[in-house]
C-alpha cells in the first residue's frame, strides 16, 4: 500500500452508530458492528455507498459481526443494495460471525447478490477469515 498511498477513510465515530471502521493495512476497510439497528444501518449504508463511488482497485474488507446476534430484515435489504453495487467486483469481503442465526443471513444475502459483484465469504475464526483475505487479489477476477 506504501507505494500506492493511503486512501482517506473519511470516517468520524459517533456515539449512536452501532459500528466503527478502520483503514486496514492493505488499504481496505475493517467494520466492527455491535449492533444493527435503523440508525446505524443507515449511516453504514451511506458510508459504504460514499467509499464504492471511487473504488478504483481491487480491495480487501472484513466485517466483524461476532457482536450482534441477530441480522434484520433491513440490515439484509442494505446488504443486498450495497453489495449490488457494480464497483463491488472490485472488493473481496470477509465477514467473521459468532453464531448460526447470523451465519444464516450472511449465507441468504451472499445468495441474493449479483453473480459477478463482491467475493464474499463467512467465517466464525477471524484467524481463517485474515487468511481467505490475504490470498492474491487476482484471484478476485
Amino acid at each position: 500500500m506504501s507505494e500506492l498511498g493511503t486512501k482517506p477513510l473519511n470516517w468520524t465515530p459517533q456515539p449512536d452508530v452501532g459500528y466503527t471502521v478502520a483503514r486496514r493495512p492493505d488499504g481496505g476497510m475493517q467494520y466492527n458492528f455491535t449492533d444493527v439497528s435503523h440508525v446505524t444501518l443507515e449511516h453504514w449504508r451511506k458510508f459504504a455507498l460514499e467509499h464504492l463511488i471511487d473504488s478504483d482497485r481491487l480491495t480487501r474488507n472484513l466485517y466483524d459481526l461476532r457482536q450482534v446476534s441477530n441480522i434484520t430484515e433491513e440490515a439484509v435489504k442494505y446488504a443486498l443494495e450495497v453489495g449490488s453495487d457494480p464497483s463491488t467486483r472490485n472488493i473481496r469481503v470477509a465477514v467473521v460471525v459468532a453464531n448460526e442465526q447470523v451465519l444464516q443471513s450472511i449465507r441468504e444475502i451472499g445468495a441474493l447478490m449479483v453473480p459477478g459483484g463482491v467475493d464474499l465469504a463467512i467465517f466464525t475464526d477471524m484467524e481463517k477469515a485474515e487468511a481467505w483475505l490475504n490470498r492474491p487479489l487476482t484471484l478476485v477476477v
